[in-house]
């Protein structure tokens, strides 16, 4: 199951692509500031956008703590090396990945 966020002007702007995923990616360049709806776990939210988010980069759908796992795809892809707020973009600034101690 995935969802498709939808902007202010009607065109998909992210893709949550499995219901346990805890970021979502972006279909367009999102600027800072700017509120993606998607559906998440089930409910339509708004998530107000803390950084700017280019183009196929994800961004946090949840606060995720230091130590966290980010998940995408149904599945662990990282830990959070810093905390990330919800709307933060999530990238190899704050995540380090799974795989021995690479970066994603």
């Amino acid at each position: 199951m995935n969802a498709r966020g939808r902007g202010h002007k009607g065109g998909a702007t992210a893709l949550v692509i499995d219901g346990r995923d805890n970021v979502a990616t972006a279909l367009a360049a999102l600027p800072q500031g700017s509120e993606v709806r998607l559906e998440v776990r089930g409910e339509l939210e708004t998530v107000a956008l803390v950084s700017e988010i280019p183009l196929g980069h994800k961004f946090a759908l949840f606060d995720i703590p230091a130590g966290d796992s980010v998940t995408k795809y149904g599945e662990p892809i990282g830990v959070a090396s810093t905390a990330i707020r919800r709307g933060e973009h999530v990238h190899i600034h704050n995540v380090t990945s799974s795989q021995r101690g690479a970066s994603t």
